[in-house]
Formats: C-alpha cells, structure tokens, sequence
C-alpha cells in the first residue's frame, strides 16, 4: 500500500524566491559557485575567414612555418606515437627542453650523457623532469594522462631495438645522425618524421623511401642550420626553429653538425 500525507498548499513563490531554489539546486547537482554574468563572445560567420589559429594540436612549438606561423608538435597523446628525426642534437635537445616545459618528463636514451649533462645541471639536476640513462637502461616510465613522457633516444647510427616503447601518453623521438640500414625500419614505423639538412645521396634515398617530391629531395642538401622537413603520410612542412634567448644560452646558436 501506499500512503499520502496531506500537505497545505504553498504560498505563491515569488520571482526571487524561485530563483534562489533554481540556483540551490544548480548547488546541489554539482554545478559550482555561479560566476558573474558576461556578454558572449560572438564571431559573425562572415568573419570567420579572418580567424588565425596556430597549425598543429597542443604541443611543443617546434619553430615557425614558411608564413611565420607557429607550428606546434602534439608529442602528448593518448595514443603511442613514434618520431624519427635524421639531424642534429640541437634540435633534438630544443624539442626535449620544450616538452619538459609544458610539464611532461622528458628520459634521455644516450651513449654519450656527456653531452646532455649541461640540460640536466640547468634543470635543476634531473629533479625538474629530465633524465639522463645509459643505452638500454630505461626503466618504465609509468606515463599517464597527469605525467606524458618524451623519450628521446640519442643511440648514434644503429640504435638497438629499445626496452622501452611508444605508449599511451609517452611519445619515443630517435635522433639520427644520418641513415643507417636501421633508418628504413625506424621510419616505416615513425608517424612523424623530421629531416634536416643530409646530403644528395641520402636525400636520393629518402625521396624514393618516404615518397618525397623531386623539390623537396633537390632541397634537403641545402637546408639551413634550424630548418626541418616534417614530414607525415600527408603532410609535408618546412619549420624554421628558432631559439630563445635562453636557449642560446645554453645550447648555442642553431646546428646541423655537432
């Protein structure tokens, strides 16, 4: 059975008064502190045209484009995703300090950690999200939606397979010199790759491997110190990085030969 109590009949609510319920409930499903009122941001449909917004997801900016755009390299995804980039250390080293700045941990794959120890001293002694690991002794980064990690493997011409791979939210650049007989295979794998200056035979070779059209293989043996081609299965860019003062500071001006 069910019952019913008799209840009496409320008073008219006032307009304040209901709205004061409104908001209490607005409290109570979760929905927060009301803020102050403001008038919406409202773009015409004709005006859209205008609207400039920077290439590329959130990321690292890797540089500026041929209009002078940012373009910026999504290297924190939830999915794993494979870079190889055929240059220099610089560039390497301005990607790696970059992507510690936006939060994310940064684990350096080296044979030579000579090389990466300034990064690691002006950082605060790999207490403020890089760190220093001898070839093949990565340990599991433990990456998360909180925490994304960037490894960056600095093996030299043959890198070993490494112990520790792309993932959710941990994202694996190799830096190579040049090509190697292990390039095609890193870069059949590779969802991103960055090519800087090398010269016309392996420009040849990238052109019949990658698809490249005859302009860019004809332009990668001239490429300036900074430059990078980066390239996608779609997407070609040229990026011109350009470093910031502290930058220069600590890695110098950029370089293609280390």
């Amino acid at each position: 059975m069910t019952s019913t109590r008799a209840t009496t009949a409320p008073e008219a609510p006032t307009r304040a008064g209901s709205g004061l319920r409104r908001a209490g409930e607005r409290l109570r499903q979760g929905f927060g502190l009301l803020g102050p009122r403001h008038g919406r941001h409202l773009l015409p449909a004709a005006e859209l045209d205008a609207l400039a917004l920077p290439i590329g997801d959130d990321g690292v900016v890797a540089g500026v484009d041929t209009e002078g755009r940012p373009a910026v390299l999504g290297v924190n995804r939830p999915t794993p995703y494979d870079v190889v980039l055929i240059g220099g250390l610089w560039t390497a080293q301005v990607l790696a300090l970059r992507t510690a700045a936006t939060g994310a941990r940064v684990a350096v794959e080296t044979g030579r950690p000579q090389a990466w120890m300034q990064m690691v001293h002006a950082m605060g002694g790999g207490q403020n999200g890089l760190s220093v690991y001898e070839v093949g002794r990565v340990p599991p980064q433990g990456a998360s939606a909180g925490t994304p990690v960037l490894v960056v493997r600095d093996c030299g011409m043959r890198p070993p397979r490494g112990r520790v791979a792309a993932g959710p939210w941990q994202s694996v650049v190799t830096l190579l010199p040049y090509l190697s007989p292990v390039a095609p295979r890193l870069l059949r794998q590779a969802r991103l790759t960055g090519i800087q200056r090398v010269s016309p035979d392996e420009a040849a070779e990238l052109g019949r491997t990658m698809g490249l059209s005859r302009t860019e293989v004809e332009s990668l043996p001239g490429l300036p110190d900074g430059v990078t081609l980066w390239c996608t299965d779609r997407d070609r860019q040229y990026v011109l990085t350009q470093p910031t003062d502290a930058e220069v500071g600590l890695l110098g001006n950029p370089r293609r030969m280390d």
